[in-house]
């Protein structure tokens, strides 16, 4: 079988998409799904992305397992697959090109407060919370609790469906998954845990739909180059560059990224 030039591209972006993913620790698939939509098409990209997202997680799993939080990945994973389940639903249910708007605006959103929104708050003190003087201090009430536990859950359950769709609500996912795993190496092996578990539940879906084609497997094997290329590359340069200055380049690189999935 002959490589297109689309498909030389789409490893190329690979290859950046996952050297970006091993340098902040997130976007790489949230990078890589809008331009290899435009470049192979919907399904064969969710399919091929899938795949290889698993491929990557399988490598931190195998190296940090007994890291992983049982207690957190079981939450996550029910709560992840139900979502999913709805997310696969609507993705069958809407016009494709309707879904990649909303999935764009939805990227440069995240990508704006990620560059504007978050310094904001810290300069205004927008949303801060005001300490009570010590002989006044309330001690938070079992209701206030239970809304914020309320309002992660349903952030599990949205980062579900944007995955059952697009096969990217990691940075969704990363919001509640940052706050319950403190440990830098729990958070990493328990998030590759749950992502090669789900990405199994995915990938059985996209077989079953028949998806999985000659083309479709080949371009898996050879993305997988690319893949671990960026990966090495990656882990390299991120002790050479300050990630702070990464992470403003990857928001721009996501505004792109949003921008293709909307045109």
């Amino acid at each position: 079988m002959t490589v297109t030039w689309r498909e030389i591209l789409f490893f190329l972006i690979l290859f950046g998409a996952n050297l970006i993913q091993a340098i902040t620790g997130f976007a790489g698939t949230l990078l890589a799904m809008p331009p290899s939509m435009q470049l192979l098409g919907v399904d064969e990209a969710k399919s091929i992305l899938a795949v290889l997202d698993q491929l990557s997680c399988l490598l931190i799993v195998l190296t940090g397992f007994r890291h992983i939080n049982w207690k957190e990945f079981g939450k996550m994973a029910v709560l992840m697959v139900v979502g999913m389940f709805v997310g696969m639903r609507i993705f069958e249910a809407f016009p494709i090109q309707q879904l990649l708007t909303l999935y764009g605006a939805m990227i440069l959103c995240i990508a704006l407060w990620k560059l504007f929104g978050q310094n904001l708050v810290n300069k205004t003190g927008l949303f801060r919370e005001k300490k009570a003087p010590q002989t006044e201090r309330i001690p938070q009430t079992g209701k206030k609790c239970s809304l914020r536990q309320a309002g992660m859950l349903c952030v599990i359950l949205a980062a579900g469906v944007i995955h059952g769709m697009f096969v990217s609500g990691g940075a969704l996912l990363v919001i509640y998954a940052s706050s319950a795993l403190k440990e830098k190496e729990e958070f990493r092996a328990t998030m590759a845990m749950l992502w090669v578990t789900i990405g199994c539940y995915i990938t059985g879906n996209q077989i079953q739909s028949g998806y999985f084609n000659s083309r479709v497997l080949l371009l898996c094997l050879v993305g997988a180059v690319p893949l671990f290329a960026g990966i090495w590359a990656g882990t390299r340069l991120v002790k050479r560059i300050k990630q702070e200055t990464f992470l403003k380049l990857t928001y721009v690189l996501l505004i792109v990224s949003g921008v293709l999935a909307i045109v």
